[in-house]
């Protein structure tokens, strides 16, 4: 087997590696889409699941790539991008992905892949190879989101409030039980439009880099496809153990907060990727639930919980770019 071929296999296992990144992110964060109309008993969770999974597809036809192109061009040099920094940064978020689900921890697979493009850049390249204004808007946004989340969802909250206060409670419940369906499918339309676009950047960067695609080149349409395919099978597996922690221990939640905590979440993914800045679901609807929560007295909501999901925030990048070098330096042994 010549040189091409061997290169052409690793191209091929890359590509399928990123896609099983893409399904975890979708497993990992199904929570995010599924979590407040599953604890308001809106859907059962196999309906839930399936509703969030087909909106995250749906995407596919309402965003146009910048989110792919931010991770593809601005986070780290594209000189320097092969098939290790590749592997590397593929292996340290799937770990990372895969140690937070397991103990329930509502990380981001978003900020995973950063990290772990991150730690792959630095370990060949030094900090050099990051393009830092890049970086540093990403981790910005990491506290940026929430509180956009956590704004436009008590807000929302009051307004709702406000609208409805010579209703009756079971009127108020009925009308709001539709209502949240709406809510929760533009929160999965917002998911699969930006975190399923950065899967599409890592395999545009890993074209570019094996010569199969030019940087001035749109992106294949394959790819893009595949991505949001992907994304949307991983939804439908659903990941169980992090749907109590989003639905019900940050605050408890009825159909009209569980509709202005998704629709907080929403306007907030909608404008990140309108910008091209990929944020993390998670960090906007834990914010946003957070948000909605407040508006009954700051008691009302868990801080405890909330502060353990942020310090996980706070490690997720660090820890998943460790995981990255290490994984880049195997990948130089072993690829």
């Amino acid at each position: 087997m010549d040189s091409l071929q061997i290169s052409l296999w690793v191209v091929v296992t890359l590509v399928v590696v990123a896609l099983l990144f893409d399904f975890m992110n979708g497993f990992h964060d199904a929570a995010n889409s599924i979590a407040t109309i599953v604890s308001t008993r809106v859907l059962k969770p196999h309906q839930a699941v399936i509703w969030a999974a087909a909106f995250n597809f749906l995407a596919y036809f309402l965003f146009q790539l910048k989110v792919a192109s931010t991770i593809g061009k601005g986070t780290i040099d594209p000189a320097i991008v092969d098939h290790y920094i590749i592997f590397g940064a593929l292996v340290g978020a799937i770990v990372w992905n895969v140690i937070t689900w397991y103990y329930g921890i509502p990380s981001s697979s978003s900020h995973a892949l950063v990290g772990g493009l991150v730690g792959a850049a630095v370990a060949k390249a030094g900090f050099a190879g990051l393009v830092t204004s890049g970086v540093l808007k990403i981790i910005a946004f990491i506290f940026i989101a929430p509180l956009f989340g956590f704004v436009i969802g008590g807000a929302l909250m009051v307004l709702v409030s406000w609208l409805c206060r010579n209703m009756a409670a079971r009127k108020v419940d009925k009308h709001f039980r539709r209502f949240q369906l709406l809510s929760a499918a533009a929160y999965s339309l917002g998911h699969g439009g930006n975190d399923a676009q950065k899967t599409v950047g890592i395999i545009w960067m890993l074209l570019i880099a094996a010569g199969i695609s030019q940087g001035n080149e749109p992106v294949p349409s394959w790819v893009v496809f595949s991505c949001y395919a992907a994304m949307g099978l991983g939804t439908m597996f659903g990941g169980w153990r992090i749907v109590k922690t989003m639905g019900n221990r940050i605050t408890k939640l009825n159909q009209a907060r569980g509709f202005c905590a998704n629709s907080g979440g929403a306007v907030t993914l909608f404008m990140a990727s309108a910008f091209g800045i990929p944020v993390s679901t998670t960090h906007t609807i834990t914010g946003a639930i957070a948000g909605v929560g407040s508006t009954r007295g700051t008691r009302r909501v868990r801080w405890g919980v909330a502060g353990g999901i942020v310090w996980a925030w706070i490690l997720t990048v660090p820890c998943s770019a460790l995981m990255a070098a290490i994984a880049w330096y195997l990948g130089t042994l072993i690829l």
